[in-house]
């Protein structure tokens, strides 16, 4: 590969770590070529892309980003690695993973993972990974948060708005039998 190339090619990584904030670098080594496929295909069908890149290029892909990866670099970037972007969930790989582990197969491993810039080490991190919420879900639950004063606001003027026509309606009435 000529300098140009590798240029190219780094380059081309930078901008899909740019375009993915959630991606998981595994541990794919031991794996056949019919395994690597088949999570290939896996990954594809859950709307994730899955690549094998050679560790340098990684290093200096996320090395020309904005965000600090010194320490992920160093903790994450040994052996075979294969990557594993996400542009909307950030724990869809780690649910992927689980499934595939639960269908018998024991690799790939989870060397890290980035999440919005949170950084996650080892495999001891896939259940934590699994129940990261996206932006989506947080903000809906937000959203939820804010309205629920002024549902309960709504909601008691209202009750009492059906209270105070069944008081006034006794006394009306109560009024009548008097006079």
């Amino acid at each position: 590969m000529t300098k140009e190339e590798k240029a190219i090619l780094i380059e081309d990584v930078k901008e899909r770590f740019a375009q993915n904030t959630y991606f998981y670098i595994l541990d794919a080594g031991g794996m056949t070529v019919a395994q690597v496929n088949k999570f290939r295909r896996t990954c594809f069908e859950k709307g994730l892309e899955y690549s094998v890149i050679k560790n340098s290029i990684i290093k200096k892909a996320l090395e020309a980003l904005e965000v600090d990866y010194t320490e992920f670099n160093e903790k994450v970037l040994k052996g075979f690695s294969g990557v594993v972007f996400s542009k909307e969930l950030g724990n869809a790989p780690a649910k992927l993973l689980k499934d595939f582990r639960r269908q018998g197969n024991q690799l790939p491993y989870l060397k890290g993972a980035s999440i919005d810039s949170s950084f996650f080490y080892g495999e001891e991190s896939l259940d934590a990974l699994t129940k990261v919420k996206s932006k989506q879900d947080v903000l809906a639950e937000l959203v939820g948060l804010l309205q629920s004063p002024g549902r309960n606001l709504v909601s008691a003027i209202l009750s009492g708005q059906n209270n105070l026509a069944g008081i006034l309606k006794t006394l009306e009435s109560n009024k009548e039998n008097n006079d």
